[in-house]
Formats: C-alpha cells, sequence, structure tokens
C-alpha cells in the first residue's frame, strides 16, 4: 500500500485487535497499568510519553511526508518550539524567512532571544540572500514554502543543499502545502513542521502541531545526555516527553481522521483557489494578486516542479489602500472573518493587523492593503458571488 490517500487511511490505523472496531479507539487515560513493576503493556506507562492514539496519528503523518519518525504536539507553535529546543543551543544562530508566520517570528524573537539564540530574517526564495545571511553559528534554515501571506515559492532542494554545505539543518513549514500537494523531506530537508490545526486536521475543530524528521544524524556538543551523532528522531522525542507538550488523545484522533480525507479536501480547495485566483486578477479594484498557480508569479515553474498543485491559499492587494483592504475583509458573508486557515469552510483576514500584527512596524510588516483568504470547498459560484458583493458594498 503506497498510494498516498490509501496510506492516509491505513498507515497507523489498524483495526483494534481487542474487538475488531475498524476505527481504532480514543485512548482517553492518563496512565498505563504495569504487569511488574517497568513491565510495560506494548511499551506504554504514561500518556506523555506515549498513547495509542497519538502513536497511530504520529505513523500515519510520518507515511505521508515520508519520514523516519513523527512526533504530535498541543499546537503548532508547540511543534516548532520543541524542535528548535531540541537542536539550538545558546550563542546559535537562524535563518528564518522574512515572509512568514508571525507567531513563528514571534518565537524566535522573543522567546528564544532571552535564551542567546540569534536569528536574521531573509527573504527564502533568494538563495543568494540566504546565503549572505548564514554565519559560523547557523545551525537551522527556518522555511515555510508557500509563504505566509505573500505565498513567495522556495526552492527546496536549493536551500537543503545550502544549509548542509554550512552544517546547518533545513526545516520546511509544510502547513500551507499540506503532505498532499509538498514533501519537503524528498527535496532533502531534514524536518517538516505542521500546524495540524489547519489543513491536516481540516474542519477547525481541532488544535494541534507535529514535527516529521529525516533519518539523518545531527551533531550537536555531548550535552542533556545526548552524544554527538544523535539522530533528530533522539532529539525530538526526548523533547516532546521531557518538555510534555504533547498532543492529546482527542485531538489526535480528529487530526487522523482529517487526514483521512486531505487527498480529496485539497483537490477542491485548489480547483476552488485557482478559478478565483484567475476571477480576482480581472478586478480593477485589485493591484497584486498572490497565488503560485497563476503563469506570472514569479515561483509559478519552481512550484510546479516541486509540488503537486498549488494549494487553496490567496492573497490579494488592493488599489484604494489600507481602508479598502480592512473594509472588504469585514463585508463578506460566506467567508468568515477570522485567523487560522485550512479547514473546509473559507476564511478571510487581514493579515497587518491580525495574523502578523506582531511584526507591524517593522521591516518584516505585511502589507496593510493585504487581504489573505483561505479558500473552502464551498461550491465555487457562492465563492464568487460573496466576493463579488464585498467589492460592491
Amino acid at each position: 500500500m503506497s498510494g498516498f490517500t490509501t496510506l492516509a487511511v491505513h498507515a497507523g490505523q489498524e483495526p483494534d485487535r481487542l474487538t475488531g472496531a475498524v476505527i481504532p479507539p480514543i485512548y482517553q487515560t492518563s496512565t498505563f497499568v504495569q504487569d511488574g513493576i517497568n513491565v510495560l503493556r506494548d511499551g506504554h506507562e504514561y500518556s506523555r510519553g506515549s498513547n495509542p492514539t497519538r502513536n497511530g496519528f504520529e505513523q500515519q503523518l510520518c507515511a505521508l511526508e515520508k519520514g523516519a519518525s513523527g512526533f504530535a504536539f498541543a499546537s503548532g507553535i508547540a511543534a516548532e518550539d520543541a524542535l528548535l529546543r531540541a537542536v539550538l543551543r545558546p550563542g546559535d544562530h537562524v535563518v528564518l524567512g522574512a515572509d512568514g508566520y508571525g507567531g513563528t517570528n514571534r518565537l524566535v524573537s522573543r522567546v528564544l532571544a532571552p535564551w542567546q539564540v540569534q536569528h536574521t530574517a531573509v527573504d527564502v526564495t533568494d538563495l543568494d540572500a540566504v546565503r549572505g545571511a548564514v554565519t559560523a553559528r547557523t545551525r537551522l534554515v527556518w522555511v515555510e514554502t508557500p509563504t505566509n501571506p505573500l505565498l513567495g515559492i522556495a526552492d527546496l532542494a536549493g536551500l537543503a543543499e545550502l544549509a548542509h554545505e554550512y552544517g546547518a539543518l533545513l526545516v520546511v513549514d509544510n502547513t500551507f502545502a499540506s503532505p498532499y500537494l509538498q514533501r519537503p523531506l524528498e527535496f532533502g530537508a531534514d524536518a517538516a513542521v505542521h500546524s495540524t490545526t489547519k489543513y491536516v486536521g481540516g474542519h477547525s475543530d481541532v488544535l494541534g502541531g507535529a514535527v516529521v524528521v529525516a533519518d539523518r544524524e545531527w551533531h550537536v556538543e555531548a550535552v542533556n545526555g545526548f552524544s554527538p551523532g544523535s539522530t533528530l528522531a533522539e532529539l525530538a522525542a526526548f523533547q516532546q516527553f521531557a518538555a510534555g507538550a504533547v498532543a492529546g488523545p482527542q485531538d489526535t484522533y480528529l487530526a487522523a481522521r482529517g487526514l483521512k480525507t486531505l487527498a480529496l479536501r485539497m483537490e477542491r480547495h485548489q480547483h476552488n483557489a485557482g478559478q478565483i485566483a484567475q476571477w480576482l486578477t480581472q478586478r480593477p479594484e485589485v493591484s497584486q494578486v498572490f497565488y503560485p498557480g497563476l503563469p506570472d508569479h514569479p515561483g509559478h515553474e519552481l512550484a510546479a516542479r516541486q509540488m503537486d498543485g498549488f494549494g487553496g491559499m490567496i492573497s490579494f492587494r488592493l488599489r484604494a489602500g489600507e481602508a479598502a483592504a480592512r473594509r472588504f475583509a469585514e463585508s463578506t458573508q460566506m467567508y468568515k472573518l477570522s485567523v487560522s486557515l485550512g479547514g473546509v469552510e473559507s476564511l478571510i483576514c487581514w493579515p497587518s493587523q491580525m495574523t502578523h500584527g506582531c511584526v507591524a512596524g517593522t521591516e518584516n510588516a505585511v502589507p496593510t492593503d493585504l487581504v489573505r483568504l483561505s479558500v473552502g470547498i464551498e461550491d465555487v459560484e457562492d465563492h464568487l458571488e460573496d466576493l463579488e458583493l464585498a467589492f460592491t458594498s
């Protein structure tokens, strides 16, 4: 069984051995009975360390990302934090995408900075800019592609080669694309991270995050009981257990259920998004449309090579400026004004003061005339009608 949807349905989701239930049960338990002191059943002792529901979801997502090991966390930021703490030490440096999720920037610049972790924000679609930002202490190159919210496309193979040339890891936030459209580990990335709240869960009813790692060594100093040559899987597993920001069984059950229909949902998301993006290019109110599926997008050819589709996210700028963008975001009806993305329902946001408010006023600020759409699976005619009404309101 190697097909994507087949793996999504079956990997880590074997029927219950005891009852034969087709859907594995939710193991809503904090601890597990031992048959003797430290004699564990199937390796389960305490749900922070291991829970069958979480383990099944981790195997499922890992199979789809073509990774060696997967780890589920309580949120996307918890997943990012665990990976960063697993591999960084005080004095280390991170090359970070300038166009990226505001929460990632906040985590690195305000949470890890007091821990003496430094960072440089660059345009990750420009390999020369990334190379110029690397220092002797660079340990991670952290990218999103497509980027958030300007939907730039980064060259994953080129970035992997560059990062490894300098002894650094390449970490890719794959939330926007999902493993259905893009699998960064196949291009040499060392880890893929997700907010499983988004396309993986797919129904806006779960909060979660995940890290999937490749089977590569990561040469760290001999600290915290790890010797040089420890694998990323060992480091991530220790961080997950020791820090404990794990995903709960109910959340991982919902995320696993969502993964089973990911392929079907993503096809509808991107079918709708492609038509809407083309329609937006014809609107006189719009000055620029950001969607990698458009032939004139600067990353279109690269996206066509490294992705299996162009996704369900669109951003666009309004000619009339900030006030018009804000008014538009507050004028839709089917598109709900909200942060987040990737659910079956359509969402709209004004990134400069919503998802990216923490970088407002900085060199990484998002244009104030920008609107972002998370295109849902509703009928495309209803999408266009709703957007038309917002333009004319």
